[in-house]
Parts: structure tokens; sequence; C-alpha cells
């Protein structure tokens, strides 16, 4: 079995644009430089990647599937492209709150991950930025790392307050991998 990095989305992938907002353009698709660091970084440790993303804009209508897809294959090609990196998948939650089994904190998008790629949730690592994905990644019996205030941490396994701090803990072999 494998082992894997699930990163959230928004806030993590690529600039968040708020509570209660969504990203619907690829224009408007930020992608964060300590991710890609972070990502390199993991590969190289031989980890796979997976983005998990609630993504209630769908069920909204405020995008549609298939908007979304393009997105996140454009987000495939920007990283093979200019970074020369790769993502196993992307999975998301398209339903509004308390309608399905996929929406963090519920842990369905890192069980499907896990049967679809066979890997060893708990040798994996759910990253997030909020309590939800914090819940999810341990939900599905993974190690959970918050970025973000360390404050509002909770009971995450480990907590860093950037992506760039994440990357510096993992080089050094501390507590991650």
């Amino acid at each position: 079995m494998k082992k894997c990095f699930f990163f959230d989305r928004d806030g993590i992938v690529n600039e968040s644009p708020g509570p209660e907002k969504y990203v619907e353009r690829w224009e408007d698709f930020h992608l964060m430089p300590g991710f890609v660091k972070v990502l390199r970084r993991v590969t190289a440790l031989g980890y796979a990647s997976v983005v998990v993303t609630n993504q209630r804009c769908v069920a909204l209508g405020r995008l549609t599937p298939g908007d979304l897809e393009r997105m996140h294959d454009q987000l495939r090609a920007l990283l093979r492209d200019r970074h020369g990196l790769a993502l196993t998948d992307i999975l998301y939650c398209p339903h509004d709150r308390g309608v399905c089994d996929c929406r963090k904190p519920k842990p369905g998008l890192l069980l499907e991950a896990a049967r679809r790629h066979a890997f060893d949730l708990p040798a994996s690592w759910m990253v997030g930025d909020s309590a939800t994905d914090v819940e999810a990644g341990q939900a599905a019996g993974c190690r959970t790392i918050w970025v973000g205030e360390k404050r509002l941490a909770g009971s995450a396994t480990v907590s860093v307050d950037s992506l760039e701090a994440l990357d510096s803990l993992i080089a050094a072999g501390r507590g991650v991998v």
C-alpha cells in the first residue's frame, strides 16, 4: 500500500477567496508558492498526492461540474508544465451541507481516494487550513497537519503557521514523514 499526502484546495493549493466565496474562474485561481515546495518535497519522499476539496459552489449553481473539472485540469497542466509535478488525483464534493458522506468533515473523499489508489491511510497525512480538514483526516485514520494560526489548531497531529514552515519541518525530518 502507498502513503499519501492529502491536500485541501482553497487556502492550501491556491489562495482562498474567503469564507462563503468561491474560485469560479481559472483567472482567479492563484497557486500558493508554498504548496509547490511542499508538493515537490513529499513527491521526492515517495508520497502520492491528492487534492480533496469541498466545492459547494457546484450545488449552488455557481460553477458546473464540467467547469470545475476543467479548472482542475488547468491546475494539473500548470503543475506539470511549469513545475514538473503531478497530482495522483483530485476529488471534490459538489454537494450542499448535510446531504452526503463526502463533504468534509466527513472522510468520504479520503476513503474514496484510498479505495481507488490503495493508500495506507495510517501512513498518510491530511493537510488543511480548517477544522473540517483535520476532522476528515482523523476520521479517515490519517495523521493531520493544520496550516494556520496555532491557537486554532485543535487536535491536529502537527500544526504550522505556513506552508513554508511545513516544508522546512518536512526537510528537517521533525515529526512529519
